[in-house]
Parts: C-alpha cells; sequence; structure tokens
C-alpha cells in the first residue's frame, strides 16, 4: 500500500528517530486519507491521526523482540 514507507525495526534499520516515526505515519495517513496537506476544517483530525500513529508506532517498536541475524 504504502511502498515507500521503510521497514523501522532491526536489522533494517540501526537506530529510529521520532522524525522517522512520524514521517512513517504522516505518509500512511496521507495515502488513507487522500490528501497531501488537508483542507482547514481536516487538519486538526488530520494532524491528530498523525501522531496517534507515530506514538502506536513508537509503542510497536519497543514491543518487537527480533530474533537471529541480519536476514534481509
Amino acid at each position: 500500500m504504502c511502498r515507500s514507507i521503510k521497514t523501522l525495526r532491526p536489522p533494517y534499520a540501526e537506530s529510529v528517530t521520532e522524525a522517522d516515526m512520524r514521517a512513517a505515519a504522516l505518509q500512511y495517513v496521507r495515502k488513507i486519507s487522500g490528501f497531501r496537506q488537508p483542507a482547514a476544517h481536516n487538519a486538526e483530525a488530520f494532524d491528530k491521526a498523525v501522531e496517534a500513529i507515530a506514538a502506536a508506532t513508537g509503542e510497536l517498536l519497543e514491543s518487537l523482540e527480533v530474533r537471529g541475524g541480519a536476514a534481509r
């Protein structure tokens, strides 16, 4: 679906920043909503979704247990 979103867990990414997670969340929300930049009346909902998805991404990455070596 969002082919340009990169995998954010080891071994694909050595370190992941808040900016990386927010960028992935922004791409996802843009794809789902169909808006690159929402109109003013949708901006709050759009921004809220980006923040919620970025937070969920952080929780997911913190919870994952990656086993094995660098299997690409």
